[in-house]
């Protein structure tokens, strides 16, 4: 593959820099990226890696654009009000980049799909908004060993993981199980600043990005914590636990549960 003249003055900023290169751009152009979920931490997602030139970026989401969404979900707009979220997504990514080929999947994510979904993709974004599918799409990704980068948001607070299958912890060692149902308040009762999903997905983005052209640091085993009424950001570590029903050398869960 070469780029046309057009192309190489599109993605100059990047080939200019030595960490990446017409041949880490070529990595870009190649790789093929899913994203779960078209709201708050998926616009940005798929935004910047729509601008970076990723080849093909898959995004998930079975609801429809409200009226509430616009407060941070910046892939939509007026104009796609009561429009799929992934259709929505699709014109806005499109429209900035049409090298991209963007993929709308307008179906719920679920136990007996996101194995033949995911298993042609180079990477995984987990940008959902819940616990069962963020357990879901963890143990996916280590039973089909695909890299995922997942994230969440709260409040004033998000944070941001690297999952390796084979190499370092996962979800389930920060977390072994997901929370009762009701006993942590949703996003929509407890409230959200509408930058906080740009910080996050952005650094999503990021960790994406250094995967695919295999520099820099991933957040593997660390947890990046954001909090911005303090301005702040802190590293946690998280240490693998041998006993991991998932990603241990004797898991207890081997095949896929879905929480309700």
């Amino acid at each position: 593959m070469e780029f046309t003249e057009e192309q190489l003055q599109r993605y100059n900023r990047h080939i200019i820099l030595p960490e990446v290169g017409e041949e880490g751009q070529l990595k870009i152009a190649k790789a093929k990226v899913f994203i779960v979920g078209a709201g708050g931490l998926g616009s940005p997602v798929g935004y910047y890696l729509t601008a970076a030139g990723v080849g093909t970026i898959a995004i998930i989401d079975n609801d429809d654009v409200e009226l509430s969404n616009l407060q941070r979900q910046i892939a939509h707009s007026i104009k796609t009000l009561g429009k799929p979220k992934v259709e929505s997504a699709k014109t806005t990514f499109e429209a900035l980049n049409p090298d991209v080929n963007v993929v709308p999947i307008k179906k719920r994510l679920t136990k007996h799909n996101i194995i033949d979904l995911i298993k042609d993709f180079d990477i995984v974004v987990d940008c959902s908004d819940n616990f069962p599918t963020r357990f879901l799409v963890n143990d996916a990704c280590i039973m089909a060993k695909k890299p995922l980068i997942t994230g969440a948001i709260f409040k004033f607070e998000g944070q941001v993981t690297a999952v390796i299958p084979g190499s370092g912890p996962c979800y389930r060692c920060l977390f072994e199980e997901p929370p009762p149902p009701g006993a942590l308040p949703s996003p929509q009762s407890a409230g959200l600043l509408g930058v906080v999903p740009g910080v996050i997905g952005t650094l999503q983005a990021a960790e994406v990005l250094k995967f695919i052209i295999g520099k820099g640091e991933l957040l593997k085993g660390e947890l990046l914590i954001y909090d911005a009424l303090k301005s702040s950001f802190r590293k946690v570590k998280i240490p693998k636990n041998p006993d991991c029903p998932v990603c241990s050398d004797h898991p207890t869960i081997t095949e896929l549960i879905e929480y309700s």
